[in-house]
């Protein structure tokens, strides 16, 4: 593997990448040291169907990561993964997850089975989704996250920013109206070209969604970690919130992808010599 694939990347005081399965890496951190977790788990969905892509059908395979094993080991990975990040999360940390019906309802009945207290879930609505080319289902524009938090106990308190959502400036989000509160369904156009500078990922969350969730569940300073770091997007939101962030991801080269995108962010956040 190479230096990028090695166990532990440091890129500064605030940001640590982990090149591995995260199922290996989430028992080396320490117990009940995480504020946020935002999770973008494989969605199972590979199997040699079709979709559009800049208006051409496309194979809709992400890789072998993404194949399901069945419904009894895809659902055992969930629940091990789950497992896992509740034990890093502090008691009143809250998880986040992103999916679609090929695996989000798996991964809620774990969040219920390990007695997680579901907070939310946010339809996240896609205005330039693609379209069905089959023209055999409703063309797919949206995708669910879930929001849980640690501790079913309500004395240990959540963050959520609520005058940041409800007062924040969402004027790209069409369906949030200003100065009232923010709803469960977010209108967030996918990626754009400009946020695939560093190089490309198959399922690549847009940026301003992860703005919107770090903005909503944490404050500066707090600990963000991503399982599946994918590209890096969360790394991006939570540097550019002054939050700390901790990714793993086990391909190297999404790892490359990541490790460039952030250190781009960091240097752009950095203070210029000549600033004072």
């Amino acid at each position: 593997m190479s230096a990028l694939g090695s166990m532990r990347i440091q890129l500064s005081d605030r940001c640590t990448l982990y090149g591995g399965n995260c199922l290996d890496i989430l028992p080396r951190l320490p117990e009940s040291s995480i504020d946020v977790i935002f999770a973008d788990p494989p969605y199972n969905l590979s199997n040699d169907g079709f979709t559009c892509q800049g208006g051409k059908a496309v194979s809709v395979n992400k890789g072998s990561w993404d194949r399901s094993d069945g419904i009894e080991r895809d659902f055992a990975f969930h629940m091990d993964w789950i497992k896992a990040c509740k034990r890093v999360l502090k008691p009143q940390g809250t998880l986040w997850i992103s999916g679609t019906y090929h695996n989000i309802y798996a991964c809620g009945y774990v969040l219920q089975l390990l007695e997680f207290r579901l907070l939310n879930d946010i339809c996240w609505y896609k205005p330039n989704a693609s379209p069905n080319l089959s023209c055999r289902f409703f063309t797919a524009s949206h995708e669910t996250l879930l929001w849980a938090r640690k501790s079913s106990n309500n004395r240990h308190k959540h963050v959520f920013n609520y005058e940041a959502m409800k007062n924040g400036d969402f004027h790209r989000d069409q369906l949030k109206l200003p100065g009232r509160q923010m709803r469960s369904v977010w209108a967030i156009p996918t990626p754009s070209a400009s946020e695939k500078a560093h190089g490309k990922h198959p399922t690549q969350k847009p940026l301003d969604l992860l703005d919107r969730v770090i903005a909503a569940s944490t404050r500066p300073g707090d600990v963000v970690l991503d399982p599946f770091l994918g590209s890096g997007t969360t790394g991006v939101a939570a540097l550019g919130g002054d939050r700390r962030f901790i990714g793993i991801e086990a391909d190297p080269t999404y790892l490359q992808l990541a490790h460039a995108r952030l250190a781009d962010a960091l240097r752009r956040r950095a203070p210029s010599p000549d600033a004072g």
